[in-house]
């Protein structure tokens, strides 16, 4: 069966969801100890009704971090991870964040796709101190080898185009 034959369901994740989230990091092979749904907004994607993939979002002031993006391997390259990332882009445009920030090492080809643009490790410590996947960065040592990058989601002060005149 492949996923064109499957019912597809898109939704944020509630509190009682986050062992799921968990699994499924898990089930790909990605680093769990620092995620957490304080101050987060994660989302499950689901193939008739079973969870496939999740994506995460850390805020902090006028700015997120995408993490902990992870989609079951029998179900990739159907679409399911650019599903969630526009979820995800989009609740991070309405909730007024100018930028958008992540950490990837391996995948920057998949986000330049979305606009993403690399930036330095400093300038995502600077943005989103708070966000758990930075302390924890910052706590481990393991943040300043780390590729960042960047989606400004909104326009910046002084980038405003169109109709202004002096």
């Amino acid at each position: 069966m492949t996923l064109t034959d499957m019912h597809v369901k898109l939704r944020q994740a509630q509190p009682e969801d986050f062992s799921t989230i968990l699994d499924l990091l898990a089930r790909c092979g990605l680093y769990t100890a620092s995620v957490t749904p304080q101050g987060s907004t994660y989302w499950i994607a689901e193939l008739d009704g079973v969870p496939g993939g999740c994506i995460g979002l850390e805020h902090g002031e006028g700015v997120s971090l995408v993490r902990s993006t992870a989609v079951l391997p029998d179900a990739r390259s159907q679409g399911l991870g650019r599903a969630l990332v526009r979820s995800a882009l989009t609740h991070a445009t309405l909730r007024g964040d100018r930028s958008v920030y992540l950490f990837s090492e391996e995948a920057g080809d998949y986000w330049r796709r979305f606009g993403f643009v690399p930036v330095t490790a400093a300038e995502i410590s600077a943005a989103l101190p708070d966000a758990p996947q930075v302390h924890s960065g910052l706590t481990r040592g393991w943040i300043a080898d780390e590729q960042a990058w960047r989606l400004d989601v909104q326009p910046q002060e002084g980038q405003r185009g169109g109709g202004e005149r002096g």
